[in-house]
C-alpha cells in the first residue's frame, strides 16, 4: 500500500519529536566541529513547522512539503534553512499534487532532494556533510525498487543505508562548511547533518511501516 498524506502528516510530526528527543545530542556533535547550534536550529525550525501544520492537514503531500521546506528556510539558522528547506522543497516539487506515495515517487522525490541539497551546498561524497547519509539512501531505495521489494523492506534498507553513511562521515576530513575550517582536526567526528538526515530517515521507516 502506498503512503497517504495523513502517513506523511505523521511523519513530520513524528521528525519534530524526534529533533525535540535529540536536539542536545545534534548539538554536542556540531559543538565538536561547528557552531554547536545545529540541534537547536533544527528543533526551532521544526517546531515552526508544526505551527504551520492546522493550515495544511487537507492539503496534498506537494503543499505540504513545500510549507515545511519554506519554514525551514525561514526560521532554521546556519547552513541547516538553506539545506533542509531544499531538502522539502525538491520534494515538494516531485510531489505536487499527489495524495498518496508509492515507492517510484518517495524514491524519486529523495532523489530530488538529495540532488537540490549538492547544488546548494556545493558537496560531494566523502566532503563529510549530509549528502554521505543521503547518497546511499537514494541509491538503497532506487536498488530495491529495481528488486520489488516491499515499501516497508525499501524504507528499512534505505534507513541502514543512511546509518552506514553517516558513521562513514566520523573519519572524513571536512571539506564543506565550518567544519572544513579544522582541516584534519575534524576528522575523528561524526558528521551532525548526515545525523539529522539519518535520523529523519529512520523516523519515516518506523512511522509508516504499519500503514504499508
Amino acid at each position: 500500500m502506498p503512503v497517504s498524506r495523513d502517513d506523511v502528516i505523521a511523519w513530520i510530526k513524528a521528525i519534530a519529536a524526534m529533533i525535540a528527543e535529540n536536539s542536545s545530542y545534534l548539538t554536542q556533535l556540531d559543538s565538536d566541529i561547528g557552531d554547536a547550534d545545529h540541534g537547536a536550529n533544527m528543533d526551532r525550525g521544526f517546531k515552526a513547522v508544526i505551527n504551520k501544520m492546522p493550515e495544511i492537514n487537507d492539503k496534498d503531500i506537494g503543499t505540504i512539503f513545500k510549507t515545511v521546506g519554506m519554514t525551514l528556510l525561514s526560521t532554521v539558522g546556519g547552513a541547516g534553512g538553506p539545506l533542509y528547506g531544499t531538502w522539502f522543497l525538491q520534494a515538494g516539487m516531485k510531489t505536487a499534487g499527489k495524495m498518496e506515495l508509492g515507492l517510484a515517487d518517495w524514491a524519486e522525490a529523495l532523489e530530488a532532494s538529495m540532488k537540490g541539497i549538492i547544488m546548494r551546498g556545493k558537496a560531494e561524497p566523502g566532503d563529510k556533510t549530509m549528502v554521505d547519509a543521503l547518497l546511499p539512501a537514494v541509491n538503497a531505495l532506487q536498488q530495491a525498487l529495481q528488486q520489488n521489494q516491499p515499501m516497508h523492506v525499501a524504507l528499512e534498507l534505505s534507513a541502514d543505508a543512511a546509518k552506514k553513511g553517516m558513521e562513514s562521515t566520523i573519519p572524513l576530513v571536512a571539506r564543506k562548511g565550518r567544519a572544513s575550517y579544522l582541516g584534519e582536526r575534524s576528522a575523528g567526528h561524526q558528521d551532525p547533518g548526515a545525523t539529522s538526515s539519518y535520523l529523519m530517515l529512520k523516523v519515516a521507516a518506523e512511522t509508516w511501516k504499519n500503514s504499508i
